[in-house]
C-alpha cells in the first residue's frame, strides 16, 4: 500500500469519524479487524491491501490525532475560510481540510508540508466538486504559511 493510498484510507475514516459517532479507537479496531477488512476488499479497491505495519502507524496516528483535535481544527477551518460558515462546507471538505491540516500541525516530522497540501488537493479532485479544489487549496496555503510557520 502506498502513502497515497493509506492517506486516503485515513481520510475516509476521519469523515466516518463525524458522521459515525464513534470514537477514533472503536472505528479503527472495527475497520481493521481482518475478517471485516477481507470483507470490504469487494465493495471497493482501496482496501485491496490491507496496511503493512508502517502504514498500520501513520493511519491510526492520523485518525486518533483528528478526532482528538477535532475541535481545534475546526477553528482553523473557520479561521481560514475567510466568508464562508463552517456549515456551508461539505464533510468531504472538512474531512480533508482536518487530514491535512492535522499532518501539518503534528506529523510534520513524518510529512512535508508541501506533501500534505499537495495530497489534500488531490484527494479533493477525486471526492469533491471541481470548485471545491481552491477552496481547498486556499485555506491550506494560507493555513500552512501562517499556523506552521509559527509553529
Amino acid at each position: 500500500m502506498t502513502r497515497t493510498t493509506a492517506r486516503e484510507l485515513a481520510l475516509r475514516l476521519c469523515f466516518s469519524l463525524s458522521e459515525s459517532g464513534e470514537g477514533p479507537e472503536e472505528l479503527l479496531e472495527t475497520v481493521f479487524d481482518p475478517e471485516y477488512y477481507e470483507t470490504l476488499k469487494s465493495e471497493d479497491e482501496i482496501f485491496a491491501e490491507y496496511p503493512d505495519e508502517a502504514q498500520m502507524r501513520y493511519i491510526k496516528r492520523l485518525v486518533a490525532g483528528v478526532g482528538e483535535h477535532s475541535y481545534e481544527l475546526d477553528g482553523y477551518i473557520e479561521k481560514y475560510a475567510r466568508g464562508w460558515k463552517f456549515a456551508r462546507i461539505s464533510r468531504t471538505a472538512v474531512a480533508i481540510l482536518k487530514t491535512a491540516m492535522y499532518e501539518v500541525m503534528y506529523m510534520s516530522d513524518e510529512v512535508p508540508v508541501g506533501a500534505a497540501v499537495n495530497e489534500a488537493v488531490e484527494l479533493a479532485k477525486k471526492y469533491e466538486e471541481p470548485e471545491t479544489v481552491p477552496f481547498i487549496n486556499g485555506i491550506l496555503g494560507s493555513f500552512s504559511r501562517e499556523e506552521a510557520a509559527e509553529k
